[in-house]
């Protein structure tokens, strides 16, 4: 490390060192400072680690307070310079963040950086997906985001007043965050909590009328029975129940079918009788039914009429010769039968007169259809392209439709949702043609969008101060809408909230970076969304020799970690969804969990919290008892065979591993089926 100056003191190389670290702490370093990269400073140091920076300019503005200090080293450059950047100590960082708001500048010191340190991780901030896969294959070790996609989820629930609270996408499930306030007439009132959990659902935070919602995952009792206005948030794979739905339509379906077929059997005459009727005045009640009726009712009578006239002129001619050429005539070819000027068959004049009349009525027919074709094509086309109605009622206001704006419509109408968008530029994207869009000026527009009856506002702009004038004009219109407002400083966010707490308020760049800093680890992030004002981050963990998770049962890492397991996969095997908590983790693993930035710290850290329950085992009525009981605590508790059977061989006593507090009223309830007595004491 270069030496350095006393704090906030500038080098002659334009760099400004605040600490001496030791060289065996990660070091990390971030170019960019403006609000995402300030925030990524904060995520980071969450993780007491050292931080380095560079920047073009001193930056004129701090988001975060007390971030400067916070900083090991800020150097005043260019960071494509290979000397600027080894002045940031890129040589020796973990992870370079680059989170510049320009593009091609991002992916020139990504280049640059993996020249100097070929085995530094690249956390690029990048909009360009199909590059990003590219880069990610050729450079290794390198993941981009797209800081306006990532919140996006967030903004669209928010709106909603449905329960449900976030989703994301987990390999070929949706998976879903529902909070749900418990009422007397609900089937969970007055269940112990523990009960709803099971392969397709898991609840992550339970709170009495009286307590907050979500300080930890898991701190809260399993054991505890669900009252009136008690709280959960809980995820689910919904589409377990589509399935089941689906197959149990399909069965009806096919009842339907056989029953509709059997009904043929037994089909009356005054039952073709009414069908008929019923299809004739359904013919008449439209004109352009009735002339297509009429018309191929001509033309099949003309049809026939030919195919009979010439097999009775030409008794040697076969019914498909008869009918072929009838329809060849009906198709135009009178000159293809009568065409020459000396004919080979001897055709009198009467049958070449009705052979032309034929001729004509298909000519017309063809023509005729080929009208209604059109008329019916280009009033389809002016259908689409006639401009979408504006929803009178229960409709969200999206006001901006730049890429946060068309992510949040895109995920709206997912939900069903009716919209109606405000932009004060027109916008070309797959989005725009269906959805309402007032084009013009956003403050005057709000007077077209019916606001009086709208369920809610997410104001998206680049532009914090139109979005809060946008919100309180619509608040003061209707006092009843939902507010979603983006931000881009935490600060001007938090006492907003505190203002307005009729009102969301998301900072993008304080959500999305937590996601930044979290990928600077080496972890994958698949997703977040926000829980009650905390940042949920999908991760997903691949088990290596020395990590912090290797050799843990399920239940160690969420309870002792405070995050949510909920896919395992030994690969090549299928993955598992809300995977039980007894599974032990191998290298070559793969893990997803929830996790807030305080579960990746401990994670990253191995600061797991120590179990402070133990399982006393007072009784087992037979021999039976005796070995399942012992089979439950070896899967449960993770104790070793030995332990579990001399345990059970010489009760009463006491487990001698300590358990997590769910982990052992788990125990304690599986021992209970076993017909074995056991209780819980505190350490």
């Amino acid at each position: 490390m270069s030496s350095s100056t006393p704090n906030n003191q500038y080098h002659n190389t334009n760099s400004t060192t605040n600490t001496l670290f030791s060289p065996s702490i990660d070091r990390f370093l971030i170019c960019g400072l403006g609000s995402l990269g300030q925030h990524c400073v904060a995520a980071l140091k969450k993780f007491g680690v050292v931080v380095n920076a560079i920047d073009l300019i001193q930056p004129q503005h701090w988001e975060v307070s007390d971030l400067f200090s916070q900083l090991n080293q800020l150097i005043i450059g260019d960071a494509r310079e290979p000397s600027i950047l080894t002045q940031g100590q890129v040589q020796q960082c973990r992870a370079i963040l680059i989170v510049t708001s320009n593009e091609r500048i991002n992916l020139a010191i990504a280049l640059a950086a993996r020249l100097i340190n070929p085995q530094i991780r690249l956390v690029v901030r990048s909009a360009k997906e199909n590059l990003n896969q590219l880069l990610g294959q050729q450079l290794g070790n390198y993941v981009a985001f797209e800081p306006t996609e990532l919140p996006a989820p967030a903004f669209a629930v928010a709106a909603l007043d449905s329960e449900i609270i976030g989703f994301f996408y987990l390999e070929k499930y949706q998976i879903k965050i529902v909070k749900r306030k418990i009422k007397p007439d609900m089937p969970w009132y007055n269940r112990h909590v523990y009960q709803l959990n099971n392969r397709h659902r898991k609840v992550i935070s339970y709170a009495t009328n009286y307590t907050q919602l979500l300080s930890e995952f898991y701190d809260w009792d399993s054991d505890e029975l669900i009252q009136a206005n008690d709280r959960i948030i809980y995820i689910e794979k919904p589409d377990f129940l589509t399935t089941t739905s689906n197959q149990k339509k399909s069965q009806k379906n096919q009842f339907k079918l056989w029953e509709r077929f059997h009904s043929i059997l037994k089909i009356q005459p005054t039952d073709v009788k009414n069908l008929v009727i019923n299809y004739w005045n359904w013919i008449h009640e439209n004109p352009i039914r009735n002339l297509v009726f009429s018309s191929a009712l001509i033309l099949v009578i003309f049809l026939f009429s030919g195919t009979l006239l010439f097999l009775l002129y030409y008794p040697e001619a076969t019914l498909r010769e008869a009918f072929y050429g009838t329809a060849v005539l009906l198709l135009g070819g009178f000159g293809d039968i009568f065409g020459g000027i000396k004919l080979e068959q001897d055709f009198p004049w009467w049958l070449q007169l009705f052979s032309l009349i034929v001729t004509l009525v298909g000519i017309i027919f063809v023509a005729l259809l080929n009208g209604l074709i059109t008329e019916r094509l280009l009033s389809t086309r002016f259908k689409f392209a006639r401009k979408n109605p504006i929803p009178t009622q229960d409709h969200v206001v999206i006001i901006g439709l730049g890429r946060v704006g068309q992510r949040v419509a895109s995920l709206l109408q997912g939900f069903k949702q009716k919209l109606v968008a405000i932009s004060s530029t027109a916008t070309e994207s797959d989005i725009t043609p269906q959805i309402p869009l007032v084009v013009g000026n956003i403050i005057k527009s709000l007077e077209k969008v019916n606001l009086t009856t709208a369920k809610g506002i997410i104001a998206v702009t680049n532009d914090e101060m139109l979005n809060l004038e946008v919100a309180l004009m619509g608040y003061a219109v209707n006092p009843n809408i939902r507010l979603v407002i983006r931000t881009s400083e935490q600060r001007f966010s938090n006492n907003l909230a505190k203002l307005l707490p009729y009102s969301t308020f998301i900072c993008t760049s304080a959500v999305v970076a937590e996601a930044f800093a979290g990928a600077a680890f080496g972890e994958n992030i698949l997703s977040l969304f926000r829980i009650d004002h905390q940042t949920v981050l999908v991760t997903e963990y691949n088990i290596e020799p020395g990590d912090t998770l290797n050799g843990l049962i399920l239940a160690e890492i969420a309870y002792g970690y405070g995050v949510v397991t909920i896919l395992y996969q030994k690969p090549p095997n299928e993955s598992k969804l809300m995977p039980s908590d007894d599974i032990r983790l191998t290298v070559g693993d793969r893990l997803i969990v929830l996790a807030t930035i305080n579960g990746l710290k401990r994670i990253e850290n191995g600061e797991i919290k120590q179990p402070t329950w133990q399982v006393m085992i007072e009784s087992a009525p037979s021999e039976y008892a005796i070995f399942q009981g012992a089979n439950e605590i070896i899967g449960i508790s993770g104790c070793s065979i030995n332990q579990a059977r001399e345990l059970m061989n010489n009760l009463p006593g006491i487990l001698p591993k300590p358990l997590y507090k769910h982990q052992a009223q788990r125990l304690v309830r599986t021992l209970k089926k076993a017909f074995v007595k056991a209780r819980l004491i505190s350490v």
